[in-house]
């Protein structure tokens, strides 16, 4: 696809087809410009099969605002939506709508709050509220979604693969295995949720990091070729950077080889007043290897390298890794809390893929519609308990028990105080036998979540550095209660509705299906 083809296909008609055809209904009814407000949230955290997610990484939303500051309709898309035609053979689209769809394809009438990027965020809470003009929030329903889903479920990923890492270097190595141009994205949702540095040159450039990586095996196997050896190829390399030697050992044999010429070539660069980087390894058992390596490592005098660890790891993966390095270390003479800290992870496809859970269900429903300068709640009926999104206007607050660890998410309505009642009765968001109450003085703190960020198409917040995102992952992170972090099988963090809340989603049930009981 050429780029002005690109271009053409992600701007203003980056939509479906029946929000198009939705505009125009609304036109058609003179409800396009009432003013609405639509809730953007996801219903399941990932799940991986083998181990599960038990909170999210929220990011995507400074893409999302570019996105929406640069898009309008233009008139080749006016073109191409009078194409279209109907089964009957007429026009799909009327020349009138057209003609207003020309003068207000625009996203600059809508308002928007969110949660910022880097925060840990839950199922069932509003991650971005819209506001504004109903055919162009209906419009932005696609385009949002795909600016924000991906990156949460990408940052998710990242940020459970660094706890399991205990905080040790993490690579971002996914460019080529991911899906397109996805990866820009990826990446830099993968370095707001917990990697360090990433090998795709582009993006570190676009967010100010110093790109990483080592070389390749084909390196060796180019000096093997010509009649030259491992060695010769080590040696190469260490002449070009000898301040960032780091070799990748494994291309021959690893124990008999890679490392025995990989010590040779330190020891030449230390005599030359330079000291090595470390080693990588990429196949084969990476515990018992990286213990092996650390002992021969030891042993040659260069206890301070680093040891890169690659091969389809995961958060799974590297937790194994650390605990068997942890149980037979020290067998090898090896101290399992000094060889973990000289630990780093290079993870490529299993992060930028989110390998077992490929994408995330985040929604975008109407919550309320404004009508004679009063706020009408919105509701959808489902036979699916957990479908029946939360209807009207509201806040989101976090509350913090006594030890400083959040214990719950809470959705009130637009002008409640939770801070203000003496006690509060959280409500499960769907399931009416599960509530519990909390007494005010059992809550150190209620912190407001969602904050304006677009207000009439005007930026008023602004985006975090990625370092403060960063920083805001690790302090939520670190505020979590260590169950919740679990692996496998996490425990269930309580997101809640009010006690008004939850009364009136009952009632506007009960309406629509035409019963008072």
């Amino acid at each position: 696809m050429k780029p002005s083809d690109q271009k053409r296909a992600e701007g203003f008609l980056f939509t479906d087809q029946y929000h198009l055809t939705m505009a125009q209904l609304y036109y058609r009814m003179n409800l396009h410009e009432k003013t609405v407000r639509f809730d953007h949230f996801f219903r399941d955290y990932p799940d991986y099969g083998e181990h599960q997610a038990g909170y999210c990484v929220n990011a995507g939303l400074a893409d999302l605002m570019d996105w929406m500051q640069e898009t309008h309709v233009s008139e080749a898309d006016i073109t191409r939506l009078r194409a279209q035609t109907g089964r009957s053979g007429g026009a799909l689209f009327a020349e009138d709508f057209l003609k207003w769809l020309g003068a207000n394809g625009s996203f600059e009438a809508l308002s928007l709050m969110a949660i910022p990027e880097g925060r840990v965020v839950h199922p069932f809470v509003p991650l971005t509220v819209v506001e504004g003009p109903l055919a162009m929030a209906q419009i932005l329903e696609t385009p949002l979604l795909n600016h924000l889903n991906y990156p949460t479920l990408i940052a998710t990923k990242a940020a459970r693969i660094r706890e399991s890492g205990r905080g040790q270097l993490l690579l971002e190595f996914g460019l080529r295995r991911a899906q397109g141009r996805g990866a820009t994205v990826g990446t830099r949702a993968a370095l707001i949720g917990g990697a360090d540095y990433s090998s795709y040159v582009g993006a570190s450039d676009l967010l100010g990091l110093p790109p990483r990586g080592t070389h390749a095996h084909s390196m060796v196997q180019v000096f093997m070729a010509l009649g030259e050896g491992e060695l010769d190829a080590f040696r190469a390399y260490a002449d070009v950077y000898p301040d960032d030697c780091l070799l990748l050992v494994d291309t021959i044999d690893t124990l008999e080889s890679g490392l025995p010429n990989a010590i040779k070539v330190f020891e030449e660069l230390r005599r030359k007043g330079h000291e090595p980087v470390g080693i990588r390894l990429d196949s084969g058992d990476l515990a018992y290897l990286s213990i092996r390596a650390a002992h021969m490592l030891d042993q040659a005098g260069f206890p301070d390298t680093v040891i890169v660890l690659s091969n389809n790891l995961d958060e799974l993966v590297i937790w194994q890794i650390l605990t068997q390095v942890a149980h037979e270390a020290s067998r090898y003479g090896v101290e399992p809390d000094k060889l973990i800290a000289r630990l780093a992870f290079g993870v490529g496809t299993r992060l930028i893929t989110s390998w077992g859970a490929p994408a995330l269900g985040g929604v975008y429903k109407l919550v309320a519609v404004r009508d004679g300068g009063e706020w009408r709640p919105a509701i959808k009926i489902s036979e699916t308990p957990d479908k029946v999104p939360n209807p009207g206007s509201k806040r989101v607050w976090r509350l913090y028990d006594q030890r400083g660890k959040a214990t719950a998410d809470l959705l009130c309505l637009e002008g409640e105080q939770p801070a203000d009642m003496e006690r509060l009765t959280l409500h499960h968001p769907y399931d009416p036998g599960r509530q519990r109450g909390l007494a005010r003085n059992e809550i150190s703190e209620l912190e407001p979540l969602l904050v304006e960020v677009v207000r009439e198409g005007r930026p008023v917040h602004e985006p975090p550095t990625l370092e403060a995102m960063r920083e805001i992952r690790r302090a939520d992170i670190e505020r979590l209660d260590p169950g919740v972090l679990r692996l496998v099988n996490p425990h269930v963090y309580h997101v809640s509705l009010s006690e008004e809340l939850w009364q009136l989603k009952q009632d506007l049930i009960r309406r629509a299906r035409g019963s008072d009981d």
